[in-house]
């Protein structure tokens, strides 16, 4: 029997539904998400998601766009405020997007780069079968040391003398330390390489002052995503120095985007006044919720990464559970109780698909309120699972009790419910 057109569309809903009812049940630990304010969510709804605004600002090439032309230039006045930065272009709609179109922008077929490897972190779009691929570049890596979780700083001033790169590009995927972008300042400025940071995971944490500032210490042009540590619409952002203004933006508009995401660029300029108001306290408390995290986890026995230097300064822990099973098996058993986070190659791993470690990520916890406190009742709800192999769906009700008290979300002007959808 054929289906109906109702019953076809009642089937997507109560798919979503089924997502919403897991997530307000589940403890979100994906490095990578975080949800956004009410404010923002009612924006992502409004008529901006059906329209069209090619061009710049006060030059567009549709008529209709006046109060979108306000929504962008606050955008850009905010993120020049927020972050210190010369130049903003707030029209890419990934953080891949805006990673292609910073290297189109400095770099031409055949350049020299140099990036860490997917295995010591990078983020795909670092790897030669991504973004320097599509460019046609030569990818080298940063040299990395396993033990410290980082760029080897000496190695690396002999490699950038050596290998001369035209662009030198630091971020990561699995990000625990600040990068090196100021000690390789000089070496760059000496071959003439520019610097790109891709500061996607960290850039709430750069926002509220807690990780590190990449333009201060030297960095040419930052890219990011808006909603990983910094708790924004999904799109991304490119900072960069005046001079580099002109490049940037035709490699974005017309170089790399049509119509940017109008919904998404009005949601960045509220969570932009957010992170104004709360980012510093934010970040403060997902650096403190990461460190406490990694510490309990590391006393119930888990083989937690750089316990020599405090685990992490970022949100994200790395844990080497090969003694569990390895990174897949855990994952998935800790997502049978609701525990939602990602299996990770660490720099020893060859192959992706189990890997030897998990990565956590507290953001999205500590945007709904969690704090030092929930970071040890998780950590034991991990060991139930991992360590002493109880009963997943007994721990499932353990997570979804706890998380209940957790459902709001906090750092912004209207703590609203997270899951609150009046459609569904």
């Amino acid at each position: 029997m054929m289906m109906s057109m109702q019953d076809k569309i009642e089937g997507i809903m109560e798919s979503v539904r089924k997502h919403h009812d897991l997530y307000r049940n589940a403890l979100p630990m994906i490095a990578s998400e975080n949800v956004t304010s009410k404010t923002v969510r009612m924006l992502l709804a409004s008529d901006l998601s059906h329209r069209y605004a090619e061009g710049e600002v006060g030059a567009r090439f549709y008529q209709g766009c006046k109060y979108i032309d306000e929504i962008e230039e606050k955008a850009i006045v905010y993120a020049k405020e927020l972050f210190g930065a010369e130049h903003v272009n707030v029209k890419p709609i990934s953080g891949v997007n805006a990673n292609i179109a910073a290297l189109f922008a400095l770099t031409a077929s055949g350049d020299n780069i140099m990036a860490l490897s997917v295995p010591e972190g990078a983020h795909i779009s670092h790897a030669k079968y991504s973004v320097p691929g599509i460019r046609n570049l030569k990818l080298e890596d940063l040299p990395f040391d396993s033990t410290e979780m980082n760029i080897d700083v000496d190695a690396m001033k002999r490699e950038i003398k050596a290998k001369k790169p035209k662009l030198i590009l630091f971020g990561a995927s699995l990000f625990l330390f600040p990068h090196p972008v100021q000690e390789a300042r000089a070496v760059a400025d000496d071959v003439g390489a520019k610097i790109l940071y891709d500061g996607a995971h960290v850039f709430g944490l750069i926002a509220g002052k807690r990780f590190q500032d990449p333009l201060r210490e030297g960095a040419d042009i930052v890219t990011s995503s808006t909603h990983k540590t910094f708790p924004g619409p999904q799109g991304a952002i490119i900072l960069c120095k005046e001079e580099l203004k002109a490049e940037i933006d035709e490699a974005v508009f017309p170089g790399t985007v049509s119509n940017h995401h109008l919904h998404h660029v009005a949601g960045l300029a509220v969570t932009l006044v957010e992170m104004m108001q709360f980012g510093e306290e934010y970040a403060t408390q997902i650096q403190s919720n990461a460190k406490r995290l990694a510490q309990y986890l590391y006393e119930q026995g888990f083989d937690v990464l750089c316990e020599h230097k405090g685990f992490t300064e970022s949100h994200q822990i790395a844990v080497d559970v090969r003694s569990f099973g390895g990174g897949d098996k855990v994952a998935k058993d800790l997502e049978k109780a609701n525990i939602i986070t990602n299996k990770n190659m660490f720099p020893y791993d060859k192959a992706p698909e189990n890997p030897s470690g998990i990565r956590l990520g507290v953001q999205e916890l500590t945007r709904l309120g969690m704090k030092e406190s929930e970071m040890h009742a998780i950590a034991a709800l991990i060991k139930r699972v991992v360590i002493d192999e109880v009963d997943e769906n007994r721990v499932k009700d353990e997570v979804i009790e706890l998380k209940n008290n957790f459902c709001h979300v906090h750092y912004c002007f209207d703590e609203g419910d997270a899951y609150e959808n009046p459609i569904l």
